[in-house]
């Protein structure tokens, strides 16, 4: 029998209890607005961190993983051979990394234009499905951000939504810095405005469109008590970044 590795041990240990604590924060803050907590999936961001630690984290339970840097995800995808978690692109998307991501991931949470949207879908292996979809919404509208306008997220919808091999699954934001959680309130509640529309608009997908990308460790229950279906969680997981 193999000896035990301290390291790994300790790793593990660290991983375990703050994956506890999350999933803790993240059950009081559904509860807290009469929410099941199973209506909110958990996204371990695990950009900058190792394919061990991602490792750790799918063998306690965590089955999604979000990346922001295309050759660092294809690295620990490879890493990780054949227990592959589902996968989410949520940084933002160049042209020249669309293949990868076609061909490699299960979500990409940032789509925020028509030619990224055409490239997606016309580089979609057939034998992996549909590819699931967000689009990425700069709810503030920061100069410095990536992201749709608010106005111009039904054109892009309605773009995906024709394209067979993409699935539009709803929006995904990053609002700008406030001083507390709940400052960021009213912006998770315009994000979910603008799911809302889309589902009016688009009756035929509105049993598609049941994703909420928002929320993050410093404002997870401020974004569930706005509707988050899914709250992208990395230094709450992992710990401070390593780069």
């Amino acid at each position: 029998m193999p000896e035990s590795d301290p390291l790994n041990d300790r790793l593990n240990q660290q991983l375990k209890q703050r994956l506890q604590q999350v999933q803790a924060r993240i059950d009081a803050a559904c509860r807290a607005c009469d929410r099941a907590p199973g209506s909110v999936r958990l996204l371990a961001v695990s950009k900058t961190r190792g394919s061990d630690e991602v490792r750790a984290m799918h063998e306690l339970g965590v089955d999604a993983f979000g990346e922001n840097y295309v050759d660092e995800a294809v690295a620990k995808q490879d890493a990780l051979g054949g227990r592959q978690p589902e996968w989410h692109f949520i940084g933002p998307v160049q042209s020249n990394k669309t293949r990868t991501l076609a061909e490699r991931f299960d979500w990409v949470e940032s789509v925020d234009r028509i030619k990224i949207a055409r490239r997606l879908a016309d580089q979609r292996p057939a034998d992996r499905g549909p590819l699931n979809v967000l689009i990425q919404v700069n709810i503030d509208e920061e100069a410095q951000k990536s992201g749709c306008a608010p106005d111009d997220v039904v054109e892009l919808a309605a773009d995906v939504i024709q394209r067979p091999s993409l699935i539009l699954r709803g929006l995904m934001t990053i609002p700008a810095a406030t001083g507390s959680p709940d400052d960021a309130r009213p912006a998770f509640a315009r994000l979910r405005g603008l799911l809302d529309r889309l589902r009016e608009e688009f009756p035929e997908r509105r049993a598609e469109l049941d994703t909420l990308s928002m929320g993050m460790s410093a404002d997870l229950e401020a974004a569930i008590r706005e509707g988050a279906t899914l709250v992208r969680v990395g230094t709450g997981l992992f710990g401070p970044r390593h780069g």
